[in-house]
């Protein structure tokens, strides 16, 4: 609304001139709303089919002045449920009036009405935004996790950012695969199905199921020895959903998509859900379809679910992709320019997109669901080579890979560790040429 045309006036910025350092104190203040001008069109706005850019169109100098005018990061907070929009130092302070209360309604009594409401919104925030304790937990050797399906454990071994850092998941104490074990649908007559988090939203570790290893636990990818980050691509910081996958569901390499022309990415099929929580990693979410983006990243499909957790607020009103331009307008042109463009600063070229860009409906996605999930099914039975994806699992007996409860090697103890620091150099921002375009 007001929010898209504020922003713009950062566009006008010279792009390419400069890498700037977030600060970690402005990691809170919903950075993933600092998406670009609404556009008029509901999924497939004007502008996301710009043409290749080299990558060296990104500049990390972090030694350069900002532009005049410009201090330091710009810190946006937004909230749709309020209309209100606040920017940083330096900018103009757009604020959508409220409509007025009937006659009927008392003033200050709306007004304490809609504290209370923020104020369970904000605790309901805080009380998931990370996993609970090993003190929560009803075993000894995994955190329990209240918020989602009870009867899901984490086991973590090693602290978070290191090459040993492992996230299993358990049920009744014995390990379950988020690849194989945890079904794909929570309930199938309602298309409510379930997501793995992987990566909370404003995060940059590169975490992920890990295909090869057994159980396929949650660990950071690794590039030539090192942990993998995503950089953040101004006005982008980290992940902008909580992304994850959904299990049972496999993007065939064997197979080449009638439409995108391309093959498979040997991956759980990829899930952004777009709710106003923040995951944590290993949380298993109920989520509903609403659409889907087709990637073609290098020279792979690699489809991008959109959905939404089912417990979120707006849930009720959003049923279909064009719902989300609607009530969230900006989020799927941004996401389109998040994932065109989150490479280029590691000096590849810009992805691009099957459809020019456009995002396909609910029934679309729902479809591109059921294919991957048929293609698991090959996987898990033997009937299609797994690529070096190990199928070991504890609950489907029809599968090559079932392990007997008795039968399932010991796995390391649960360790509640601090994550250890990251680089600085992560928190730095990318100014890419043209983005905005």
């Amino acid at each position: 609304m007001g929010f898209g045309r504020a922003l713009a006036a950062t566009r006008r910025w010279p792009l390419s001139v400069c890498s700037l350092t977030t600060q970690r104190a402005n990691h809170t203040l919903c950075p993933a709303q600092r998406h670009t001008t609404r556009s008029a069109s509901v999924v497939r706005p004007t502008g996301i089919s710009s043409p290749s850019r080299s990558p060296s169109g990104v500049c990390a100098n972090a030694s350069r002045t900002p532009p005049a005018g410009v201090s330091g990061v710009v810190a946006m907070a937004f909230s749709s449920h309020h209309g209100r929009t606040t920017l940083g130092p330096g900018h103009a302070r757009t604020k959508m009036t409220p409509p007025p209360p009937s006659t009927s309604t008392n003033p200050s009594a709306l007004s304490s009405k809609i504290s209370s409401q923020r104020t369970s919104q904000i605790a309901r925030h805080l009380s998931s935004a990370s996993p609970p304790s090993s003190s929560q937990s009803q075993s000894p050797t995994a955190a329990k996790n209240p918020n989602t399906m009870s009867e899901y454990t984490l086991r973590k071994v090693a602290p978070a950012n290191t090459l040993e850092h492992r996230v299993y998941i358990e049920k009744d104490g014995i390990p379950v695969s988020p690849f194989h074990d945890i079904p794909l649908y929570a309930n199938k007559e309602q298309n409510i199905l379930n997501m793995v988090v992987e990566i909370p939203r404003w995060t940059n570790g590169k975490l992920e199921i890990s295909k090869e290893e057994l159980f396929n636990p949650i660990k950071q990818d690794i590039k030539k020895g090192k942990l993998r980050f995503v950089r953040n691509c101004f006005p982008h910081k980290g992940y902008l959903w909580n992304y994850g996958a959904f299990p049972q569901t496999w993007e065939d390499p064997n197979s080449v998509h009638p439409e995108t022309k391309a093959k498979g990415d040997n991956d759980p099929l990829d899930v952004c859900e777009i709710g106003e929580l923040v995951g944590y990693t290993g949380q298993v979410k109920q989520v509903k379809v609403l659409g889907v983006m087709a990637l073609i990243d290098e020279e792979e499909t690699d489809w991008k679910v959109i959905v939404i957790d089912i417990n979120d607020p707006l849930a009720p009103k959003l049923n279909d992709i064009e719902d989300v331009e609607r009530h969230l307008p900006g989020l799927l042109r941004a996401t389109n320019e998040w994932f065109r463009i989150y490479k280029i600063p590691d000096g590849k070229p810009e992805n691009q997109f099957a459809f020019t860009g456009e995002c396909k409906n609910k029934d679309y996605a729902l479809d591109v669901v059921r294919e991957c999930g048929e293609a698991w099914e090959r996987l898990i039975t033997g009937k299609t080579a797994g690529n070096g994806v190990s199928i070991g699992n504890t609950s489907v007996s029809r599968s090559t890979g079932f392990i007997p409860a008795n039968q399932v090697p010991a796995l390391p103890p649960h360790q509640e560790l601090q994550p250890e620091k990251i680089d600085s150099s992560i928190d730095k921002w990318f100014f890419i040429s043209g983005a905005a375009n």
